[in-house]
């Protein structure tokens, strides 16, 4: 693997390589430097002058993942140095990375895991075909024949991968199609949180840097949405330079491949993570001096801006008056002939998945709720009532209960609208509305918490039904509410994405030539805060606004997709909400076990573990302690040991898998040195019997031997002592031996006894079953117990002396007068 990779990226192609990172990254730090002084003049005027869009009705809360972590289990995982299956231990924490340790209990142990996974930029796939048919169009010229054989072969049925278009592949597998199904929602999770790389909550570094890239892009022709705008920064960079290196690349080194197809698409994959790793150590390093540089400097520019904002904001609007007149015919002509026809047509491209997506929200958070209810109308315990408010606490964050949700949004289609508007694809699209779904379930599933937990501190826990039904009520109205205001906002971003480029493209041929004649309307001290790029991309933005508005106001009108109208505002509908969002998350598992927890030393499982242990979000397939003790994928525990995924483990589940263990053939090591000795040097009993004429020769010892033993397996074994042990045993006279006569009638009659011995016990028992039916009928009570305590006595006895009988016969040896014991070395 070494070979291949540094026998096509020597040393000049790797100075090649960081030479072009670095004028890309020079490139993009110009961009970002303007950008950055431009996202600071915007983030300043907001808080100055406020606005904003309605207030949310649910509460938000700020680290949801706090002490959990997301999921764990063991899977099977394709080591490309040895091309081999092994078995691995898998913990996703609540930052999402995948981790992979050799063992449970080296992760335990708090060891260094084997491999770490970022999945930024990664697709999960489930058969090879889905793989091959991205790995076909590889390499330059060789696209395979569908079906083709891939270069390595899945020990399972159940395959999944991570694919990415730069980065190393990572291949595992499963035993069972249900494991299968939530190992996939997991690292579906995992990549829909890890592409969410940008904080919103960053006001400046966040849109300087997006306005950055965009701009960066377009000014090498590339407009319209970028599928690997995901990640962190600095991996986005990376994938920034990738887009023009890789090709390049590809058409250099492919047709230098040799070997058969499949072996060059091994291959190359390699070469491709080496540049892209190599490309990614350098990004990271050059994009963290860049924001340090830039945020030295924040401090004396947000001190000149809250000096002179007024003079700022005049003179840009003069700008702006000034640019509107030369751009607004050219982009209404545009926006008439070419956007208006297709605005409803997008529109309703995006709101009847993404709608289905909320609506299936609602009904997943309003049916758990009905379990709850359903638990405290049939009376169920308190301690499993706050296990069931754990559960609904993470609730928006369990990959496998939110896969409906998702899959609704999956179903977003923009076919014949992606080539005119230079969309690459929806996935854009649906993983934004999918993580606005995760944050609308998580905000009713606190705000529902919130509420229930103020009801039972006030009015206490009599009637929990009823209370979690108000509240229930009340969630639930502000749900819709807020889906309604973030559905808008989400359709009319996504028409702006789908738009703005489009016109961009088409008016900036005729318009970039006469922007600079507007940087002269610009005073020097300000031409830091006002780009006229920027105000151009304003002023075309503003042509399409209105139309855009109008189209989601129309839609909300007619009540499609129960979304409501700008007029119902539900301000200040509940004042003291507010308040509750501002205290600490309620622990459950303390509220309504804390009482039984307090009197133990021991904390119990309930209180203990979960203060101690990171609470995990989803289930482990595999039952804890029922471990994988060998290495090959054929011999990987069996379905049975699978739980359901709500399922609790019943007690009688708890006591076979104890005996499961207990009954696990693994060897044990020794406790004794006689046992150490044993082990080296094996003992072998010989009866041998002695004449009397010679018993007055043989004395008990130990004496040296040499000599051979042959064994009942026929091999012979090297016999170093000799421990000789004398015992005395009367003899029979030959009056006493039996005869074969003798002892074939001795058979058949103790067959015949057993035989009789049965049916005295099958008439014991018909006796017993006729007194007890003459006693029922007579209502005496004593008399049945009476018969029951006899019929216990007789059928306890009867075992006995079957039993002393077989031990007897089976393990008590009449023995000769001399045991001889050598150990064999």
């Amino acid at each position: 693997m070494g070979d291949v990779v540094s026998s096509h990226l020597d040393e000049s192609r790797r100075e090649m390589i960081t030479a072009r990172t670095r004028d890309v990254i020079k490139e993009f730090s110009d961009v970002y430097e303007q950008q950055y002084a431009v996202a600071l003049f915007n983030s300043v005027r907001f808080e100055i002058e406020g606005g904003g869009g309605p207030q949310s009705q649910l509460l938000h809360r700020k680290d949801p993942l706090a002490g959990r972590t997301i999921f764990s289990g063991s899977l099977f995982q394709y080591l490309e140095e040895n091309r081999k299956w092994r078995n691995r231990f898998v913990s996703v924490p609540n930052n999402y990375t995948i981790n992979l340790y050799d063992s449970k209990a080296a992760h335990d142990r708090g060891l260094h895991t084997k491999v770490t996974i970022n999945c930024a930029g990664y697709k999960a796939l489930t058969s090879m075909e889905e793989y091959m048919e991205l790995m076909d169009t590889s390499l330059p010229g060789n696209k395979g024949k569908a079906g083709n054989n891939p270069f390595i072969k899945c020990a399972t049925q159940f395959p999944l991968i991570l694919w990415h278009p730069y980065a190393r592949h990572h291949y595992f597998c499963v035993m069972t199609e249900k494991e299968q199904a939530k190992w996939h929602a997991v690292l579906q999770d995992c990549v829909r949180h890890s592409n969410n790389g940008l904080p919103e909550d960053c006001t400046v570094k966040t849109p300087a840097f997006t306005d950055a890239v965009r701009l960066h892009r377009q000014a090498k022709g590339q407009y319209g949405t970028w599928d690997m705008m995901c990640g962190e920064p600095p991996q986005i960079l990376a994938n920034l330079v990738m887009e023009t290196l890789h090709p390049e690349l590809k058409n250099t080194i492919g047709p230098r491949l040799k070997g058969k197809m499949q072996q060059r698409q091994r291959n190359w994959m390699l070469i491709s993570d080496a540049v892209y790793r190599q490309v990614l150590s350098q990004t990271t390093g050059q994009y963290e001096a860049l924001v340090e540089t830039c945020e030295a400097q924040r401090m004396p520019l947000d001190a000149r801006l809250r000096t002179d904002m007024d003079q700022i904001i005049t003179s840009k609007e003069h700008v702006s008056s000034k640019m509107r007149a030369l751009v607004l015919p050219k982009a209404e002509k545009l926006l008439r002939t070419s956007i208006q026809p297709y605005i409803n047509s997008i529109l309703e491209a995006l709101m009847e998945p993404t709608s289905r997506g909320f609506s299936e929200v609602r009904d997943v958070f309003f049916k758990e709720l009905v379990e709850i209810s359903k638990n405290s109308l049939n009376g169920g315990s308190k301690e499993k009532l706050g296990d069931q408010m754990e559960r609904l606490s993470m609730l928006a964050f369990h990959p496998v209960k939110m896969q409906s949700c998702y899959e609704k949004v999956e179903q977003l289609n923009l076919e014949g609208l992606q080539q005119r508007f230079s969309v690459s694809s929806p996935s854009v699209f649906v993983s934004r509305a999918q993580i606005l779904m995760r944050e609308q379930m998580d905000n009713a599933v606190y705000t529902f918490e919130q509420l229930l937990h103020q009801a039972l501190e006030a009015q206490g826990e009599n009637d929990v039904c009823k209370t979690m039904q108000r509240c229930q009520d009340r969630v639930l109205k502000k749900y819709d509410y807020d889906s309604s205001t973030v559905r808008k906002k989400f359709f009319r971003e996504a028409l702006l994405q789908i738009i703005i480029p489009y016109m961009l493209q088409h008016l900036s041929p005729s318009c970039s030539p006469e922007l600079p004649r507007f940087k002269e309307l610009i005073f020097e001290d300000f031409s830091r805060f006002l780009l006229v790029e920027n105000i151009f991309e304003e002023v075309v933005l503003q042509s399409v606004t209105k139309d855009i508005m109008m189209a989601v106001k129309e839609a909300a009108v007619q009540r499609r997709h129960n979304l409501y109208r700008d007029s119902m505002i539900l301000s200040n509908s509940d004042p003291n909400l507010n308040l509750l969002g501002e205290t600490s998350p309620v622990d459950w598992a303390t509220k309504f076990v804390g009482d039984e927890v307090e009197g133990s030393d021991s904390g119990g499982v309930a209180g203990g573990s979960l203060g101690k242990k990171r609470r995990q979000v989803v289930s482990m397939i595999q039952l804890d302690g029922v471990p994988l003790p060998y290495e090959s994928c054929l011999e990987v525990p069996g379905v049975e040991l699978i739980p359901e995924e709500d399922a609790d483990v019943p007690e009688g589940r708890k006591e076979d898998r104890k005996d499961l263990e207990e009954d696990l053939d693994t060897p044990k090591s020794p406790d004794s040195v006689n046992e150490i000795r044993d082990l080296i040097n094996p003992v072998v009993e010989v009866v041998l019997p002695v004449s009397k004429e010679n018993q007055d020769d043989m004395a008990n010892g130990i004496k040296l031997a040499t000599g051979n033993v042959t064994m009942k397996d026929g091999v012979q074994e090297q016999v170093t002592h000799v421990t000789t042990v004398m015992e005395d045993v009367p003899n029979k006279s030959p009056q006493d031996k039996t005869s074969p006569q003798a002892m074939l009638q001795q058979l058949v009659g103790s067959k015949k006894h057993e035989a009789d011995k049965k049916h005295q016990e099958e008439a014991a028992i018909k006796n017993a079953i006729e007194e007890i039916e003459i006693a029922v009928q007579e209502e005496d009570s004593e008399k049945i117990a009476e018969v029951a305590k006899s019929h216990l006595e007789s059928s306890q006895l009867l075992p006995l002396s079957t039993d002393s009988s077989s031990h007897l016969n089976g393990e008590d040896k009449i023995m000769d007068p001399v045991d001889v014991e050598m150990i064999v070395g």
